[in-house]
C-alpha cells in the first residue's frame, strides 16, 4: 500500500462531509470522505431503500462506526463507514480498499449492500481482536499450509465443523490440529527452506496422546498456475465450504485471533502445493523435548533435516482417512 492515504489531500468541512471520488474500475460510485470533526469516511452510493436489509445485516464494529443516510436525491442512500480514531487510518485504509476491490465486478445496488455488509461481518471479529499489524511472510504461509491441512481433513475424514474445532489457531498449544487422540503439525517448505524443517520450541513435537504426526507442505509461488490460491483467496474457498453456520463463525473468530484480515496485501502471493509428506513422530525420531533438555535450558527453537526424517515417513492417508 502507498505511504499516502485516500485521505490526506480531503479538506474537513464545515457542515456534513466533503468526498472525492474513488478511482476505481467498478460502476458502482465509491467516495472517501471527511466529515466536520476530521474522521474518515467510505461512502458507497446505493439507488433504492434498503433500510430493512441494512437493520437485518449490519454489526457492530470496534472502532468503524457504519450508517445508511438518505442520499443527496430522491430515491438514493450512502452507506457510511466512519472511521473513531484516525490514528488507525493505514488499517482502515487496507479493510476499505478490500471491499473497494469486492465491489469491483458489482452492478446492482442489492448485491453492493451484501457484499459490503458481509465484509463488514468478516471485519468484526479481527477488530475485536485488535491485532492490527501485518502478518509476516513466514507467517502468511505458514497460515496458508495450515488451511490447506484444514480443507484435507474435512473431505477426508471429520465434518467441517469437527475440522475447524480441531484447528488450534493462534492458542498457543503445541500442534496445530488436535482431534480424538491425535495431534498434527503442519509446516511449510519454500526455496531454500526446502531441506529442514523449523521447530518452534521444546513442547511442538511432544503430545500426551496416542498418535503425533509432522505433516510438511513444499510449497511454490505460482502466480500463473491455474490452480494456485493466494490467502485470501484459500480463506473465500474454506468460507463456501464449510456450510455451518457455527462452523464459519469459529472459524472467522480464530482467524481473527490469528491476526488475519483480508486486506488487499494477501491477494499476492499465489502458492501450489508441489509436495504433502507426513511422518509420526516417535521413538527415535530427531527432536528436543522438555524432559530431555540439560537444566537451565529453555524455550528452543531448532531445524530438522528432511532426510534425518526420511525412516519414520507415513502414507497422508494414515492421518487424513484414518485406521
Amino acid at each position: 500500500m502507498s505511504s499516502r492515504l485516500p485521505w490526506d489531500e480531503i479538506g474537513i468541512p464545515t457542515t456534513d462531509y466533503t468526498v472525492r471520488k474513488v478511482a476505481a474500475p467498478g460502476v458502482i460510485p465509491l467516495f472517501w470522505g471527511r466529515d466536520t470533526s476530521g474522521r474518515c469516511l467510505l461512502i458507497v452510493e446505493l439507488e433504492g431503500d434498503f433500510a430493512e436489509e441494512f437493520r437485518r445485516g449490519v454489526v457492530d464494529l470496534y472502532g468503524i462506526k457504519v450508517d445508511l443516510r438518505e442520499g443527496e436525491v430522491t430515491g438514493q442512500q450512502r452507506l457510511v463507514l466512519t472511521l473513531d480514531r484516525n490514528v488507525d487510518q493505514d488499517l482502515f485504509a487496507g479493510l476499505c480498499q478490500t471491499l473497494v476491490n469486492a465491489l469491483e465486478p458489482a452492478t446492482a445496488s442489492p448485491e453492493v449492500l451484501a457484499v459490503s455488509l458481509t465484509h463488514i461481518r468478516r471485519w468484526r471479529a479481527f477488530l475485536a481482536a485488535r491485532k492490527s499489524r501485518r502478518l509476516s511472510d513466514e507467517e502468511v504461509r505458514g497460515l496458508w499450509a495450515e488451511l490447506q491441512y484444514m480443507r484435507a481433513l474435512y473431505a477426508r475424514r471429520l465434518t467441517s465443523a469437527a475440522t475447524v474445532d480441531a484447528w488450534t489457531g493462534d492458542d498457543k498449544v503445541q500442534q496445530d490440529f488436535i482431534f480424538g487422540n491425535t495431534a498434527v503439525e503442519v509446516k511449510s517448505l519454500l526455496g531454500r527452506d526446502r531441506n529442514t524443517v523449523r521447530i518452534s520450541s521444546e513442547d511442538q513435537l511432544a503430545t500426551v496422546l496416542d498418535d503425533l504426526f509432522l505433516v510438511t507442505h513444499k510449497l511454490t509461488a505460482a502466480a500463473d498456475n491455474s490452480g494456485a490460491l493466494s490467502l485470501n483467496a484459500l480463506v473465500e474457498m474454506i468460507e463456501s465450504e464449510l456450510g455451518d453456520g457455527d462452523a464459519l463463525e469459529q472459524f472467522s473468530q480464530k482467524l481473527a485471533d490469528f491476526g488475519y484480515l483480508p486486506i488487499a496485501a494477501y491477494d499476492t502471493p499465489e502458492f501450489v502445493v508441489a509436495d504433502r509428506q507426513t511422518y509420526r513422530v516417535e521413538g527415535a525420531f530427531p527432536r528436543l523435548v522438555r524432559a530431555e533438555l540439560p537444566s537451565g535450558i529453555a524455550r528452543v527453537s531448532y531445524e530438522i533435516e528432511l532426510e534425518a526424517m526420511k525412516d519414520f515417513e507415513v502414507g497422508n492417508d494414515e492421518v487424513l482417512k484414518g485406521d
